[in-house]
C-alpha cells in the first residue's frame, strides 16, 4: 500500500490536543504544504484544536514561506515552544505567530535549540526529561524567566532548578509529541528518505523516533518519490519503518528565496573566486578584527550579523580553506552563506545533523565562536533574543545558549552605538555623529550570555565595536584596544555614560584593518 497522500489527507490523521513537532531551520527543510493544508483544515472545520508545536529551530521565514504563521491560530494552537522564531526587517508585517506570542494568546517558549533536540533524545528513549547546565543565569533559568516570552508561558513552567550529585543542574521535564512533520527530498515507496538536494539534515530523524517510539504518526514532505529498493542503503537518512505517510511538494524551496542551489547541498564545489567578498565598510574592520582572533587548524562556530562575515575575511587574505567552520543547521567547513541562505554552507566537508552537532557544541570541543550582540551590559551580559519594542526583529536564541555555555572562546561583534554616523579612512574612524542610544546600556532587557557565569567558568571574551575591543573583566567592562581616530575619554567612555572603561595600557588597533587591500593574515 503507497504512503503517498496530499497534504490535505494527511493533516486530517492529526488530532485534537496532539503534540506536534516540525523539522525546519527558517525555510531550509521547512515542510511547508503539510503546514498550509494543517492551517486551512481548521480553517474549514475548526479541527484540530489545542495543539502544542514543537520547532527545534523555527519554522518559516518572513520572505515567502510562511511556515509556523500557516497555524498561528486561535484556537488551533495553544502551546508553542521554539529555539527561534520567524524574523526580518521592520518593514515587513509582524508575523502572525509574533502577535499570537505579544498578546498573549498562546502560551510561548523560547528553548535553546539543542536542549530542544535533547528533548526529544530523552522522551524518545523514555528517560526522565533533560537534566543541563546550559541556560544557568540566563532567561532559560527560573531564576529570571524560565523560557517564557508571555505571561500564558509564564504561568505554566516548564523548566525548574534541581540539586543532583552536589550541583545545581536545568531540569526540562518530557513533552512528548505525537505528530511529526519532516522534510526530505526523495522518498521511495516504502518510506524511506534521502536528503540529496537540501541543505541540512537538522533533526528529522530523532524527531521521527521519538514520535514512533511513543505510537504517532510521521508525515514527510518530499519533492519526488522513487520506486522501491532505488535508494542507495547508505544515503537514506530516515528509513521508511519511521515514516507513515509521504506528501509530494514539487515545487518546495530549498531555503530562502532560492528554489535549489546544488551547492548548497553539496553536488558541486564552487570556486573560491566565485563568493563576493565582505563590503568594504565599519563592519568588514570589525569582522576583520574579529579574524585576527583565529589561528590556522582552528575549528569555530558562526553565527548571524557581523560574525557571518569573517569567514569572508580569510577568502580575502587568500586561506579560505584555514579555519574550519561548524554551523548549528550542521555544516561543517566551507564557506558559510550569508543573508538569505545563512545556516547553508558551499563546499562543505560534511554535513552532521543538528542534534550531534549540537552536542559537541554543548561540550565546548570548538576553538572559539564568533557571535553578535543587541546589546552587553556592565555585568558582560549580553542580549540578542529579545527587543521588546519590535520582538520579530530577533529571532530569539536559537542555538546562542548551547554554543556560549561552555565555549572556551567566545568573540562577540556588534555596534557601540546605534544610529552614528562613522566616517572611515584609510587611516582610521571617526565618530562624525553621535548615535541615538548606546549599545553599552546598565541592564540587557534580556540575559542570553552571563557574564557572571562566564568569569567563574574562567571563559575568554571579547566584544568587538567599531570602536574598541572590550574584555570581560573582573570589573566589568574594559576596553583594551581602541580604533586609531577614537577618541577615548568622549567616544568610548563618554557614550557608554562610563559603562565602559578604558585600560591604563589599551593599544591602537592596526591600520591596516582600514585599507582596500588584504590586511596580510597569514595561518
Amino acid at each position: 500500500m503507497s504512503k503517498v497522500v496530499s497534504a490535505a489527507e494527511a493533516v486530517a490523521r492529526i488530532p485534537d490536543g496532539a503534540v506536534v513537532t516540525v523539522s525546519s531551520s527558517s525555510a531550509l527543510g521547512c515542510p511547508d504544504l503539510v503546514l498550509k493544508a494543517l492551517g486551512e483544515r481548521f480553517e474549514a472545520q475548526g479541527h484540530p484544536r489545542g495543539l502544542t508545536t514543537l520547532h527545534p529551530i523555527a519554522a518559516g521565514d518572513m520572505y515567502g514561506v510562511k511556515g509556523m504563521d500557516h497555524i498561528a491560530k486561535d484556537g488551533l494552537l495553544t502551546r508553542v515552544l521554539a529555539g527561534s522564531y520567524p524574523s526580518g526587517p521592520s518593514n515587513l508585517p509582524m508575523p502572525e505567530i509574533w502577535k499570537m506570542i505579544v498578546e498573549d494568546r498562546v502560551a510561548a517558549y523560547n528553548v535553546p535549540s539543542g536542549v530542544m533536540f535533547d528533548m526529544h533524545r530523552e522522551a524518545a528513549a523514555r528517560r526522565p526529561g533533560v537534566l543541563t547546565r546550559v541556560g544557568l543565569e540566563t532567561f532559560v533559568d527560573p531564576i529570571r524567566e524560565g523560557c517564557a516570552m508571555n505571561a500564558k508561558g509564564a504561568a505554566a513552567p516548564i523548566v525548574s532548578r534541581v540539586e543532583f550529585g552536589g550541583e545545581t543542574w536545568l531540569h526540562f521535564p518530557n513533552i512528548v509529541p505525537n505528530v511529526c512533520i519532516l522534510r526530505a527530498t526523495t522518498a521511495d515507496e516504502r518510506g524511506n528518505l534521502t536528503y540529496e538536494h537540501e541543505g541540512a539534515y537538522l533533526g528529522g530523524l530523532e524527531q521521527a523516533i521519538t514520535v514512533r517510539n511513543h505510537g504517532g504518526l510521521v508525515i514527510a514532505q518530499v519533492s519526488r518519490t522513487t520506486a522501491a529498493g532505488s535508494l542507495r542503503p547508505h544515503d537514506v537518512r530516515v528509513p521508511g519503518h519511521l515514516v507513515d505517510l509521504v506528501v509530494v511538494d514539487p515545487h518546495q524551496k530549498q531555503t530562502c528565496e532560492t528554489p535549489y542551489d546544488p551547492a548548497i547541498s553539496g553536488q558541486i564545489m564552487q570556486p573560491w573566486s566565485s563568493f563576493k567578498l565582505a563590503e568594504h565598510g565599519v563592519e568588514k574592520v570589525i569582522a576583520r578584527r574579529a579574524a585576527m582572533e583565529l589561528k590556522g587548524g582552528m575549528t569555530a562556530n558562526l553565527g548571524f550579523g557581523i560574525s557571518a562575515q569573517v569567514p569572508r575575511i580569510l577568502l580575502e587574505e587568500g586561506h579560505p580553506d584555514a579555519v574550519t567552520w561548524a554551523i548549528e543547521q550542521g555544516a561543517v567547513g566551507g564557506m558559510p552563506l550569508t543573508d538569505f541562505a545563512f545556516g547553508c554552507a558551499s563546499n562543505a566537508d560534511a554535513y552532521v545533523p543538528s542534534p550531534q552537532q549540537f552536542i559537541y557544541f554543548q561540550g565546548a570541543g570548538f576553538d572559539v565562536s564568533f557571535l553578535s550582540f543587541l546589546e552587553v551590559d556592565v555585568e558582560g551580559n549580553v542580549n540578542v533574543s529579545k527587543l521588546g519594542k519590535k520582538p520579530y526583529l530577533t529571532a530569539g536564541c536559537g542555538g546562542f545558549v548551547d554554543i556560549t555555555a561552555h565555549a572556551k572562546k567566545i568573540v562577540f561583534s556588534g555596534w557601540f552605538e546605534a544610529g552614528a554616523e562613522i566616517a572611515l579612512s584609510d587611516s582610521g574612524i571617526r565618530v562624525a555623529k553621535p548615535g541615538k542610544f548606546t549599545k553599552m546600556v546598565e541592564r540587557v532587557e534580556h540575559v542570553t550570555f552571563s557574564g557572571n557565569r562566564a568569569r567563574a567558568q574562567g571563559q575568554d571574551v571579547l566584544y568587538i565595536t567599531e570602536r574598541c575591543v572590550m574584555r570581560l573583566g573582573d570589573g566589568g567592562l574594559v576596553a583594551t584596544e581602541i580604533m586609531p581616530g577614537i577618541d577615548a575619554e568622549a567616544d568610548i567612555v563618554g557614550a557608554s555614560q562610563g559603562r565602559v572603561r578604558v585600560a591604563e595600557n589599551a593599544t591602537t588597533m592596526p591600520a591596516s584593518l582600514f585599507g582596500d587591500q588584504p590586511m596580510g593574515w597569514t595561518p
